[in-house]
């Protein structure tokens, strides 16, 4: 399609080609002569990096690209836009109501509302329908620009103390956003009218205190989320109630692996069951690091306040670290390993010859998370980090990053992860070390992922407050993603610890540090492996691998034999001895999600085989014992992640 007017511009798109365009043209006009299919989808555009509207005026030579819903960008847009019709609807629904924020967030999006009230299930019915009227009537949104006193009286006037709160924050004029007569104070970008949502659902009320301090008001928080299409919305929900019955929280009652206790709030209680899975991930975990030419270390818990002002932890770690008087010195308990991987390090001289040098830590770290934020084992105040640091020479940082890659995705796939995606995190507003120091190890980053051909997205100013870094992000069976491992190169650390080696010149200089995880935590990885697996861990995982059921306790002498043999050969096994029903030990059995559970009685003693029986698949078929160990024995193996005899 060709655009009318003069083409006295040109602007270039995502693959470097150029676009030339009429004088005055908006983002909108491109996406049209682009594509009329582009411009129906389009939701904002960017523009030179920068996320925008889609009336937003380009300029010659200008870096475009049309966002869409299958861009981060473009959701992010349309749930940004679904917000701000979300709070709306609340205040001409519930006119006393205030405002305070309601960003897009990962899955969809949240307003915060300052009420007289609670809002009732009633409430949020009404609050969906209004919502449906306003996405119907096809509302623009439009940008507002203003001084900040034209929008401390507007917002002063109708008494919303939290945008005027937010406005005191805000450095230069503040831009706002309308649709109809309601207004929001927003930097924007939004769709260009109401009518792009066209599928919404509200999705739950929690409390949250206005900016996360407990010392402020409560909140009611209002969750949901939106689609432009009602199948997409469908398919979500559907995949939302899927994961409420996976939930890693429920699963570790039911399967009695782990418990929280009020005793000790977001703290992990591990029960037997649970420390064989434990010990399971982290003895594959652990052998595989020797096997990859790391040394173990172990360092303390609590250390010297002073460390952790060297380190630059102090500054930033602080306020979620906790600390002790010990021998009237203050100390603190470690909320990262890398500092006494530093000690260990500089403890006695090295060569050039030694480097690299891989320390490898299953280090027990603290960190005082608020209350508010903790969620099961995906956040705790106690947990364990697969740790690594690796002391290198410059010249051998993108070898080591190379096979620190190669190790994390043999790990991921060897758990049943196949599908991840790479984000590289530059510096952050707040860091440790010169920018010429920044930019050489963003440098050497990049170079790594360049050469090895591996897509990433740029993740700009999110990185460690030491260094920049590589970060691991899987996806699970239900397309939803976490961040794991991390791969963090660290020119800082070393020179403020004063750790150091003998170059082959025999000058004395400082190594390369990097840090790295592979899981992330030990806690966070098991609650997504039982999340991925519903709670049906495959063969090598589960903490019982099969379950005796003699049919009466006529056959308990037999059962007892079956289960030692199975406890001789390596497999893990239990029996239930009960006098209960044979039917009742097999749904109890099916329930606890164990892959095998074999039956025996009269036919099963005489012939000296077992019933096997698998979990959702039932009756398998009688087998000899021996057959049925050994086809055990074969699925035990870790990366077998399938549970099939067959």
């Amino acid at each position: 399609m060709q655009v009318t007017g003069f083409y006295t511009m040109n602007v270039i798109l995502p693959d470097g080609k150029s676009l030339a365009v009429p004088d005055g043209a908006t983002a909108i006009d491109a996406a049209e002569a682009i594509s009329p299919r582009l411009a129906k989808a389009a939701l904002a555009c960017k523009v030179n990096g920068a996320v925008r509207d889609l009336s937003s005026a380009l300029s010659d030579g200008d870096s475009i690209s049309i966002l869409t819903f299958d861009d981060p960008d473009g959701k992010s847009v349309f749930w940004h836009s679904s917000s701000h019709i979300l709070a709306q609807a609340v205040q001409e629904l519930f006119p006393t109501a205030k405002i305070a924020i309601g960003p897009a967030i990962e899955g969809g999006f949240y307003y915060d509302f300052d009420t007289e009230k609670p809002f009732t299930p009633e409430d949020v019915a009404a609050i969906e329908k209004k919502f449906k009227e306003i996405a119907e009537a096809k509302t623009p949104f439009k940008r507002i620009e203003c001084s900040l006193d034209e929008a401390k009286k507007l917002f002063g006037d109708k008494g919303e103390r939290y945008k005027l709160e937010l406005i005191e924050a805000i450095e230069g004029a503040p831009s706002l956003y309308s649709q109809g007569n309601w207004v929001d104070l927003c930097r924007g970008p939004h769709v260009p009218h109401t009518g792009f949502i066209k599928a919404f659902k509200l999705l739950s009320i929690a409390g949250a205190y206005w900016r996360g301090s407990e010392k402020n008001p409560m909140l009611q928080r209002i969750y949901g989320v939106s689609f432009p299409k009602q199948s997409m919305l469908d398919e979500h929900l559907t995949l939302l109630e899927e994961a409420q019955k996976r939930d890693h929280r429920k699963l570790g009652k039911e399967l009695e692996l782990f418990s929280f206790h009020q005793e000790g709030v977001g703290f992990p209680f591990w029960h037997p069951k649970g420390m064989v899975l434990y010990n399971i991930v982290l003895d594959f975990c652990r052998r595989e690091h020797i096997r990859a030419g790391y040394q173990e270390i172990k360092t303390p818990i609590i250390l010297n306040e002073e460390l952790w002002h060297k380190s630059g932890h102090w500054d930033k770690y602080k306020e979620n670290m906790y600390f002790t008087q010990i021998d009237e010195a203050t100390c603190a308990v470690k909320p990262m390993n890398c500092p006494g991987g530093l000690l260990v390090f500089g403890t006695v001289p090295h060569s050039y010859r030694e480097l690299p040098l891989r320390f490898c830590e299953f280090g027990l770290v603290h960190r005082h998370e608020k209350s508010s934020a903790l969620h099961g084992l995906f956040r705790v105040r106690q947990f364990t980090q697969d740790d690594a640091h690796i002391f290198c020479l410059p010249e051998q940082i993108e070898d080591e990053i190379t096979k620190v890659i190669g190790f994390i995705t043999f790990i991921y796939k060897t758990f049943g992860f196949e599908d991840y995606k790479i984000e590289l995190s530059t510096r952050p507003e707040k860091y440790i070390g010169s920018l010429e120091i920044w930019e050489k190890a963003e440098t050497a980053l990049k170079n790594v992922l360049e050469h090895q051909k591996i897509d990433y997205q740029l993740n700009p100013g999110d990185g460690a407050f030491y260094g920049p870094k590589i970060d691991f992000h899987i996806k699970d069976v239900l397309k939803r993603s976490w961040q794991c491992g991390t791969i963090q190169l660290d020119f800082s650390m070393p020179e403020r610890l004063d750790i150091e080696y003998t170059a082959a010149d025999g000058e004395k200089k400082r190594p390369v540090m990097i840090h790295r995880a592979l899981l992330g935590s030990m806690e966070r990885f098991i609650g997504i492996l039982l999340e991925n697996y519903g709670g049906a861990l495959p063969v090598w995982l589960a903490p019982v691998q099969c379950r005796v059921l003699p049919i009466s306790e006529n056959f308990a002498e037999y059962a007892r034999e079956v289960y030692n043999k199975l406890l001789e050969s390596g497999i893990r096994a239990e029996i239930d001895e009960r006098n209960e029903k044979v039917g009742y030990k097999i749904r109890e059995a099916e329930t606890k999600k164990m892959p095998f559970m074999l039956v025996v009685g009269e036919k099963e003693r005489a012939a000296g085989t077992v019933a096997v029986r698998q979990h959702t698949k039932g009756d398998v078929g009688v087998k000899e014992l021996r057959e049925f160990i050994d086809g055990v024995l074969k699925l035990a193996v870790p990366g077998v992640n399938t549970v099939s005899l067959e």
